[in-house]
């Protein structure tokens, strides 16, 4: 999966407000959004989907189910914040953080993970999400990290939805550690409505 064609396809699901940008910014710094952007009164933002605002289909725990139409084609993701974020040295400061897992039916693209990190990461650094006593290897771009292996994703997947919570730990470009937990209750449920809003 090229780091082009992720922006490009996800572009209208992975955002929140006016700030969270893996989409038509295509690598730009994100801006802060709302603390409470993974709550249903909070909508993500049409600007950052090809002016189709996301309808947020169903709130599970600490994660938003969200879907989409742009240009016509369907797009359906789950999101959600940490549950809590630390970094070393302490309290420097960053944009919010997001999980994102997202599935584009007209890409037979099904359930991908990705973290917006809040901050630009340490070039060819790489990170890793644990989760459920597994370790995930994520390759990071920009302020992005997906799944190193795409074959394992389906795996980690699963994890997460019998997990309670996913660490990932960065390093930012100014050598600032991070470490988000988010928790995951809630996602399976989130998983299971945009499955059945955007079906294969």
């Amino acid at each position: 999966m090229s780091f082009r064609r992720f922006l490009t396809a996800l572009s209208a699901g992975v955002l929140v407000c006016t700030a969270v940008s893996f989409a038509w910014a295509q690598g730009s710094a994100p801006k802060a959004a709302p603390k409470s952007a993974a709550k249903p009164e909070s909508k993500p933002s049409a600007a950052m989907t090809g002016g189709v605002e996301p309808t947020l289909i169903g709130q599970f725990g600490t994660w938003g189910a969200y879907a989409a139409t742009p240009n016509g084609k369907k797009v359906c993701f789950a999101l959600a914040k940490p549950s809590s974020s630390k970094t070393n040295p302490a309290n420097r400061p960053r944009d919010p953080a997001y999980a994102f897992v997202s599935t584009r039916p007209a890409e037979k693209v099904f359930n991908e993970v990705s973290i917006m990190i809040g901050y630009f990461l340490k070039p060819g650094s790489e990170s890793t999400l644990e989760v459920g006593g597994a370790s995930f290897a994520m390759y990071t771009q920009g302020d992005g990290l997906w799944i190193k292996n795409a074959a394992e994703e389906e795996r980690m997947v699963e994890a997460m939805r019998r997990s309670a919570d996913a660490v990932i730990k960065g390093v930012s470009a100014k050598g600032t550690e991070t470490t988000d937990v988010f928790s995951l209750k809630g996602l399976s449920q989130a998983l299971d409505r945009i499955g059945q809003d955007c079906r294969r």
